[in-house]
């Protein structure tokens, strides 16, 4: 990820998407195959959603985004299939910070102005989300230094391999 001004259109869901809606529990003998696995991303909450999303694109959506089990392969695919950034009301906490080790921003907002297609801008320094489409201004908190350079990275082992350790 290089930048902390990201651009792309909505793609929205509603509440309570689960581990096993991003990837299906059937393609768990994909996991060695994460291309392949790829293609079904977020296929049991939008069947269509891995033909649709362009990169540069964020998913939207309601509460508890990504509950259920703890499944590292759930924010890798979505990265995957060209995602930037996750904006969601809340999530489950492991999915938060499986998230930010793969280098994927999870972003909690108030997601109910944002409408599926909408244009966003969002600024990770300044935690700030422009919906171009109807003008609203959203905000999320700060995200910390040391996770703004663990995204910029890449996620964290990219990070760690770099750095070696954290410097706080």
């Amino acid at each position: 990820m290089s930048g902390t001004i990201l651009k792309g259109k909505a793609l929205k869901f509603g509440d309570n998407i689960s581990t096993d809606h991003i990837i299906p529990g059937r393609y768990a003998h994909l996991r060695s195959n994460l291309p392949e696995l790829s293609k079904h991303v977020m296929e049991d909450a939008d069947l269509e959603f891995a033909a649709k999303v362009k990169p540069g694109d964020f998913i939207v959506a309601g509460k508890n985004f990504g509950l259920g089990s703890s499944r590292e392969h759930a924010p890798l695919v979505i990265k995957m299939s060209g995602v930037k950034a996750i904006l969601v009301k809340s999530a489950a906490r492991i999915f938060y910070r499986n998230a930010i080790n793969q280098g994927l921003p999870l972003l909690i907002c108030n997601t109910g102005k944002i409408d599926d297609g909408d244009e966003l801008e969002v600024n990770l320094t300044a935690g700030t989300i422009k919906d171009l489409t109807n003008g609203a201004q959203l905000t999320f908190g700060k995200i910390p230094p040391v996770m703004l350079k663990i995204l910029d990275e890449g996620g964290l082992i990219p990070y760690i391999k770099k750095y070696g350790d954290f410097k706080l």
